[in-house]
């Protein structure tokens, strides 16, 4: 089976893991087939999806980011301070919440690889940081906006969806094309699967590392952009969670933990299955611990098939390297 083929049964089996969840909701629910459903689902995801989107880039090259939601919220914040006491212009105040995420981004790159920490440890330290300058730069309050922002989170006439959806998806089909058809998602490929032999290569990974904890940065800013406009307000506590539920999507979109595998198109069918679960298990009337024992258990199992995956394929490797190392047989002459 060739990559192509390989890509699109990937594809298929998690679109049919999606919609065999639907089917059972609706089965279960008579409320949930209805196109409201699907109108608020879509119109929720916008910032899960372009967060996951970046996170997907960086588990790739075997780094982690948990300071996604708490940069989401100090962005947010700072949007509403630019609109609201500065009086700045809608497109300003987005671009100043797009620069804080990537200046937080980059941050965490520069300290995790100029200076060998882990990512893990740095963006923990970062998700403190980013939350409480988001509580000093509210003064811990609710700005409410209003109108000046619900325009990007309202559904666009006769589409049903809102122009956050539209970009969203528009941010996922640039994040696969960048990584299967330029050199630079060639690189981070290279670089999750075996860093030195990058190296060797002649390739210093240092700024590639960099610029991908910067692109999720720049995400996480509009992520935060979008949370602000469908609230409708800037909240210090937004996007609390919000990191675990994006590593949750990517790890079931079949993004390996150990790094040099991934896909953002499965990243975003793990979008959608997280948020179907979601609201499946909210219309049936689950309790809000039942729900997070679920998608506990779906996360987890999401880990164990990936870990299971990687197994299977390093012993496939060690067989084709038994296989070739293999001295030729020699007959003995007489």
């Amino acid at each position: 089976m060739n990559l192509k083929a390989k890509k699109l049964v990937e594809y298929m089996a998690m679109l049919v893991i999606w919609l065999g969840l639907v089917l059972l909701f609706g089965l279960m629910s008579h409320n949930f087939l209805s196109e409201r459903t699907f109108v608020t689902l879509a119109n929720r995801i916008p910032a899960l999806t372009v967060v996951a989107a970046g996170m997907t880039l960086v588990l790739i090259i075997g780094g982690i980011d948990l300071s996604v939601g708490s940069v989401l919220g100090l962005c947010g914040a700072v949007v509403g301070l630019a609109l609201v006491n500065f009086h700045l212009p809608f497109w300003a105040a987005i671009l100043l919440g797009l620069g804080v995420g990537l200046g937080a981004g980059t941050l965490n790159g520069l300290v995790s690889v100029g200076f060998g920490i882990p990512s893990f440890i740095v963006s923990l330290g970062m998700l403190e940081i980013a939350r409480g300058l988001a509580y000093l730069t509210t003064n811990s309050q609710t700005k409410y906006i209003g109108g000046a922002v619900e325009g990007l989170s309202t559904p666009v006439a006769g589409l049903a969806v809102s122009p956050a959806f539209l970009i969203a998806v528009l941010v996922v089909v640039a994040g696969q094309v960048v990584l299967s058809r330029t050199v630079f998602g060639r690189y981070l490929i290279a670089i999750g699967t075996n860093e030195q032999a990058v190296r060797l290569a002649g390739i210093n990974p240092k700024p590639v590392k960099i610029a991908v904890f910067a692109l999720l940065g720049l995400l996480t800013g509009l992520g935060g952009v979008f949370y602000t406009s469908r609230l409708g307000s800037s909240d210090p506590n937004a996007g609390v969670g919000l990191e675990l539920s994006a590593i949750a999507a990517v790890v079931i979109g079949g993004t390996s933990l150990m790094g040099g595998r991934g896909s953002v198109v499965n990243t975003f069918f793990g979008v959608l299955i997280i948020a179907t679960l979601e609201a499946g298990l909210a219309q049936v009337g689950a309790s809000e611990p039942t729900k997070r024992v679920i998608t506990g258990v779906v996360i987890v199992g999401a880990v164990i098939l990936d870990a299971w995956r990687h197994h299977l394929t390093g012993k496939k490797f060690m067989l084709l390297k038994q296989l070739f190392s293999r001295p030729p047989s020699s007959k003995s002459t007489p």
